[in-house]
Parts: structure tokens; sequence; C-alpha cells
């Protein structure tokens, strides 16, 4: 019997399987009229569902913020996604893999709000003007999607495959760094598996903010101060398995570590 997917249905799938770390096939295999409009409001339906059993929106993530990726996906712009208090790890805390389902990790350039974004019309020097303090991050992503196989409606509905997130304590004001050049090196168990710098998104982490404001500001959603901002994987994804140590090494912003218990 073929499933016929509504919004409802889709958000409340999503968080099931979360919930019970179970797969789902992807949404797009029998629902066609899937496109970006119907993922967003999926989306925020499952914000909803988080919200009503208590979590808190603590900021937003984007998505696809690489050209490769972008290409890949058949779009000219990154998505976004809702992060809440549920998702953020303290320092020093592992992250429990029989929590998730498949997790990987990727190393990010994380921004603290300090006012709101001004948008529609933000640009990348606007939207800097607005950030409080640049961390280094690490995002653990986990789709809900069998074997991470999904298309671009379908990821956007699951959150952007969101997972948990950890946010470096160190924060520098943006006008003493140059974000393009912030070199960024990805170890897992002492090897050296990717290196980047900020320019692996966007070009520039903050042409990726002004994009997730105005993008958001179309749908009535304004950033906000306090939130956190995690601007994109600055490289490929990594798996993550039991007993990894994971440490996304940058340059003026310092380190962030990640174990996998």
């Amino acid at each position: 019997m073929t499933v016929r997917w509504t919004v409802p249905s889709a958000a409340q799938a999503l968080i099931d399987a979360e919930n019970r770390r179970e797969e789902l096939d992807r949404f797009s295999k029998v629902w066609p009229e899937l496109d970006l409009e119907i993922a967003y409001q999926v989306q925020d339906k499952t914000l909803a569902i988080r919200q009503m059993r208590g979590e808190h929106i603590c900021g937003i993530k984007l998505g696809l913020t690489s050209k490769a990726k972008q290409e890949r996906m058949g779009v000219r712009s990154p998505l976004t996604a809702w992060l809440t208090d549920a998702m953020a790890l303290p320092q020093d805390t592992p992250v429990v893999l029989g929590d998730m389902i498949h997790p990987r990790v990727e190393p990010e350039i994380v921004f603290i709000l300090d006012s709101a974004v001004e948008a529609p019309g933000a640009t990348a020097a606007t939207a800097l003007a607005a950030v409080r303090s640049v961390h280094a991050g690490i995002e653990v992503i986990d789709s809900r999607f069998r074997n991470f196989d999904f298309r671009l409606g379908d990821v956007v509905a699951d959150n952007a495959s969101s997972g948990r997130l950890v946010t470096g304590a160190l924060g520098i004001p943006p006008s003493a760094l140059d974000l393009a050049v912030e070199p960024c090196v990805l170890h897992v168990n002492g090897e050296i598996v990717h290196t980047a710098t900020g320019a692996a998104v966007q070009g520039h982490p903050a042409e990726a903010l002004a994009l997730a404001a105005n993008a958001l500001a179309e749908r009535g959603i304004a950033l906000q101060p306090g939130w956190l901002v995690y601007t994109g994987g600055l490289t490929d994804a990594v798996e993550l398995h039991a007993g990894d140590h994971v440490v996304a090494e940058f340059g003026r912003l310092g380190s962030v570590t990640l174990t996998a218990a």
C-alpha cells in the first residue's frame, strides 16, 4: 500500500523516526509534489512538535553552502533549518551514538548574533555587523532517511539532517578576523581527514549569513539577537563511530572537540 504523505503526517513520521532511531524511505519516492514550499512547511511543523515537548529555538543552521553540493542538488543558494536547545551539547559532553541513526560530523564556523539581521536586503557587510562573536563549531548531522538517500525536498523537510552541535567557548569579534582565510583542520582519532578555509562557505561565511537572513525574511522570519548561526560544513561530513575523538582545529578561533560514546 502506497503511503500518501501530508505535511502533518510527514512531520510526525520524521519525529517518530528520530525518537525510535529508525530509518524512513525518502518521501520523494511517493510524494512527487514535495517541492521546497511544502518541504519548509514540514520542517516548520516538526519545529512546532519540538516546541510542544519543551524545546526552544536557539538559532538556525545552513545546509548546502558549498557550490559543489548546490550543483549536485540542483539549487543556487543554501537551505536553512532550525536549531533547538535540545540539539546543543555542552563542552566535553560525549555524543551518545545510541541516540542517533547514522551520525556524521563536519566542522563549521559559528556566529552568535548581537542584534537582529535587517532583511530582506541583507548583505555580507550588514549581516556581519549584527554578529557579536565568531566561534569554532562541530555539527553532528543525522538524516532520518535510509542510507542518507534523499532529494532536496526530503532533506529540507528533515530539518537539513539536524542532530547535535558543539560550540567552542572562545568567541572573537568578527572585526578581528579574516574569515575567508580562517583555516580549519579536521582530525579524527589523531589523523587529519580534511582541511579547508572559511571561503568554503559561499566564499565567505558572512555571505551565507546574508543569504539565510534574506531567505528567512521571505517566510516572515527574522534572525534574532542571541541566536546561533551554524554557517555550513567547511568539509565533507565524516562518519562517526563509537570511541571516535574528533577535533576541529581552527586558526584564530581555536579548537573544538567531540567524543563519541
